[in-house]
């Protein structure tokens, strides 16, 4: 099957080629599929595959295995790019498989579908019926019920899966104030209907007695042959952070209970597998012994004995045995989780359990069958929660909180309150103490989102605790298929990267840094703790060597939010290592940066926040932060639905500069400068790398010739500018998507290739180079301004006719000269490269690839430090050091 529209092209002259990708588990060891399947992407030569439902899926040792394939995204000509590929639980487990087509598809038999355990989609009026062969989920198109009955075996399970939230006025916590709402649904498309694979997308708002807000999207990803599906529920903040504070928010589910109390079932999640295991009315630990069969047969949550052969002591007074008919799992912290139980709700809660890191998963059933709900990053997003209520009656509850409602009311009011900074000049002099871009009115929360990921199993009968736990890991970590760091290679994506070589002592000591600078970072995300609702994914800015820690409170020195790329050092790093703890912190920021870093609605919708103390703090608002440039590998690496949202939402971000003059506050004329619809002032560094990696994004998902127009043209327009890049800035038609090519100027900024521009033009221009695009000229001006950033003055005035200022940060601009050696065979620039190189980072020395370890009383909490390092110079140098050594690394020696 294929849900991507392609261009229209000539195809008759094409022939299917071959195509044999190897996948390994991310994690090293095979999963178990039956926890929701797995999808993941594979990428694709240009012009080797025109249709990916020809691709095919054998396991380790050759054998077919029944899969879905569908286009992600595709090449200019029309020919398969990045193929979605999806396994159900069908599948047979294997320690790795092969995506295979052409003639190596063909010699097993081409796409496997064996017809057995396949998800079959019925569509009706109101409701969306999903049967995957274990379980029947019944999605509603309107009203309060997202799912609306989940059955096994023609028994009801559950019912009613509905979101649930509240909100009040004032950030203290108040119960009595607090206004109930309930999600509404407002629209349902089925977006994949099998025959391995189902999605279901659900849109809607929260509604209380008063008013609509928090748009959702939910999206029931379901696979063949699975109890478990998986739900990713994205929402909007779309209130007054003066008024609004949001005092819960969760995902709720009713559960019918049918047999008697001793023979219902709660089960909780605590740290590293383990399990709270309760009956709703204990028959163990009791004065009188009802029978080791009756106690084994609870503990295990298998139907108990018959009654008449309990002991009679036990029969005869079980109505004096409590009922226990709530339950509350509390994790307000990255740290500590509680558990409390009480008979009714005019009852007190009576302790059960603590710990440390719940893996956040809860099932409420009983032997008859039940339902088992987690939360993918259950303490890294705290305040979370599990609530099991009504578990005594014929119908309980089970809510999977995203935000507790025992936590304080979620504030996102601005951190201060302007500190007299009301004019521009006002703002730029605070920019020169504390790094913050203030400006009264722009660090609103209005309009920024948040994706959780959740895993829902129906179940037949109470599952057994080896069960459960496996469950709850696989919840807590998803099991990821991925192509192995040579099939990647071999494909030639992503730009200038090559596989880890470590055969010269020069190699193996960059590579050392490059493995630094990751272990360090995925270790700064536990010793630091940063982790919460609206923090997890990011990683700080700048560091405090008075103080030991991260500058978390001053200014712009704060949160990232993606300055100088460190997705894309994430990503490109893992591309090449394979290391899943990469990838995971690459998917975590991914996550983080494409919802809360970036505008989904209000005024600043399709930018992004520049580094501040809170991610929305900063009044820059940019597309050089919500560019597709970051969310790309993870929409092709995983198939990711939402991913693709979030890419797709800002293919008119080009409009954003009519309402909003990212200039402004520097720019000579400020005073009387006015946005012109057929003359907007674009950066052709940060603003244009982040257009056409949109437009690019655009135009290979869904073949959008308007994206592909604008890409194309202003690629165009740039090879026909006298000084092509370096001319700093273009006059862009909104109407016609061009730049217009008579403007004269020399202006450069250090910034412009630190964003992403470096990247998507390596991308494009092997486009050029391989036919697929013509844009004349633009290769040229790229390798101009590759050749002349680090150029003598004298050099550059010879050919400019100006030496430009603003030069700076050398050894991240050191991949340029060695793009340009690399493109025209010039050895000095390929030595430019490593001299300016190891001149080093903007402030890091050697020191920054050596942590060293602080202990108590000195520090908080034993943690290791790397004072001079910034996360601008370790996502810099780490794409310099990568790419130098694709380009250029057989000059490493003269250098190293």
């Amino acid at each position: 099957m294929s849900t991507t529209t392609v261009p229209d092209t000539d195809r008759g002259e094409r022939t299917e080629g071959v195509v044999d990708v190897p996948l390994r588990w991310l994690d090293d060891a095979a999963a178990d599929l039956t926890t929701g399947g797995v999808t993941c992407g594979v990428p694709v030569r240009p012009g080797v595959v025109l249709d990916a439902a020809a691709l095919a899926v054998v396991d380790d040792d050759g054998t077919p295995v029944a899969a879905q394939t569908w286009a992600l995204a595709t090449w200019p000509d029309g020919s398969v790019k990045w193929a979605g590929v999806a396994l159900g639980a069908t599948a047979a487990a294997s320690d790795g498989y092969r995506v295979v087509g052409g003639e190596v598809a063909a010699a097993r038999g081409g796409a496997v579908d064996d017809g057995a355990g396949g998800v079959s989609v019925v569509e009706r009026d109101d409701e969306i019926e999903v049967d995957t062969g274990a379980v029947v989920v019944v999605v509603g198109r309107s009203g309060e019920a997202v799912v609306r009955s989940l059955r096994v075996d023609g028994v009801e399970v559950a019912r009613d899966g509905r979101l649930v939230s509240s909100r009040q006025d004032r950030p203290e916590p108040d119960l009595a104030s607090r206004r109930e709402a309930v999600g509404v649904v407002h629209d349902t498309v089925v977006e994949q209907a099998g025959p391995v694979r189902a999605v279901v997308r659900v849109t809607g708002v929260h509604r209380d007695a008063e008013r609509e807000w928090l748009p959702f999207t939910v999206r029931l990803v379901l696979a063949a042959g699975a109890p478990t599906f998986r739900v990713v529920h994205s929402f909007v903040w779309d209130g007054d952070p003066d008024a609004d504070f949001l005092s819960s928010l969760g995902l709720r589910f009713d559960v019918p209970l049918r047999e008697a109390p001793y023979d219902r079932h709660v089960r909780l999640a605590g740290a590293d597998g383990g399990l709270v295991r309760e009956a709703v009315q204990g028959v163990t630990g009791l004065r009188r012994d009802p029978g080791a069969e009756v106690r084994t047969a609870q503990v295990e949550g298998r139907p108990t004995p018959p009654l008449d052969t309990w002991s009679s002591r036990v029969t005869d007074r079980l109505h004096r045995v409590p009922t226990w008919s709530d339950w509350s799992l509390r994790q307000l912290t990255a740290n500590g989780f509680t558990v409390t139980k009480r008979t009714a709700p005019d009852r007190p809660w009576i302790d059960v359990a603590q710990g440390t890191r719940s893996q956040g998963l809860a099932y409420l059933g009983d032997v008859g069958g039940g339902l088992a709900v987690g939360l993918t990053g259950f303490w890294q997003s705290h305040p979370t929660g599990i609530d099991v209520a009504g578990a005594a009656g014929e119908v309980g509850s089970l809510t999977t909180w995203l935000w507790s409602p025992d936590a304080a009311p979620m504030d996102l009011r601005f951190y201060h309150d302007g500190l007299g900074q009301d004019s521009y000049d006002d703002q730029l002099d605070a920019l020169e103490i504390t790094y913050e871009d203030y400006e009264p009115g722009f660090g609103s929360a209005h309009g920024i989102g948040r994706t959780h990921e959740l895993t829902v199993t129906a179940f037949g009968a109470t599952p057994d605790a080896g069960t459960l736990a496996s469950l709850a890991a696989a919840t807590a970590t998803r099991p990821q298929l991925v192509p192995t760091p040579e099939a990647l290679h071999a494909a030639g994506v992503f730009g200038d990267w090559d596989l880890v070589d470590r055969s010269t002592p020069e190699r193996a000591e960059l590579e050392d840094r490059l493995a630094t600078m990751l272990d360090f970072y995925v270790g700064q995300v536990d010793q630091r703790s940063w982790y919460g609702f609206w923090n997890f994914g990011d990683v700080m800015h700048a560091y405090d060597g008075d103080r030991h820690v991260w500058r978390y409170d001053v200014g712009g020195y704060a949160w990232d939010n993606s300055e100088l790329s460190p997705d894309l050092w994430l990503w490109t790093s893992f591309l090449r290592t394979g290391r899943a703890d990469v990838f995971r912190l690459a998917e975590a920021m991914t996550r983080h940066t494409g919802d809360v870093d970036v505008y989904h609605a209000g005024p600043w919708q399709g930018l992004g926040s520049r580094h501040n103390v809170q991610h929305w703090g900063c009044s820059a608002k940019q597309v050089r932060i919500s560019t597709p440039a970051y969310r790309r590998f993870h929409h092709v690496l995983t198939g990711d639905e939402h991913t693709r949202d979030l890419m797709l939402e800002l293919r008119d971000s080009d409009r954003s500069f009519l309402g909003l003059d990212p200039t402004r506050k520097v720019r000579p004329d400020a005073a009387t400068y006015s946005p012109r619809r057929d003359a907007l002032a674009v950066g052709l560094g940060t603003d244009w790398s982040a257009l056409a990696a949109t437009w690019l994004a655009d135009w290979e998902t869904t073949g959008n010739e308007r994206s592909r127009d604008r890409l194309v043209g202003t690629m165009r327009d740039i090879g026909a500018l006298k000084h092509g890049f370096f001319t700093g800035e273009g006059l862009y038609d909104l109407d016609t998507g061009r730049f217009a090519t008579d403007r004269d100027r020399v202006v450069v900024s250090h910034l412009s290739a630190v964003f992403g521009l470096v990247e998507i033009c390596s991308e494009l221009v092997s486009l050029i180079d391989t036919g697929q695009v013509e844009a004349p000229g633009f290769k040229e001006a790229w390798l101009q301004y590759c050749r002349l950033y680090l150029a003598a003055p004298e050099v550059q005035e010879a050919e400019l006719g100006v030496a430009p200022a603003g030069t700076h940060l050398e050894q991240a601009h050191s991949r340029l000269a060695a793009y340009a050696a690399r493109h025209t065979g010039d050895d000095a620039l390929g030595d430019l490269a490593w001299t300016s190189y190891f001149r080093g980072g903007e402030f890091m020395g050697p020191e920054a690839f050596h942590p060293v370890r602080l202990l108590p009383p000195e520090v908080l909490v034993p943690l290791d430090e790397a004072p001079t390092l910034s996360t601008n110079d370790a996502a810099q140098c780490s794409l310099a050091t990568i790419q130098n050594l694709a380009l250029v690394g057989e000059r490493l020696g003269r250098h190293g």
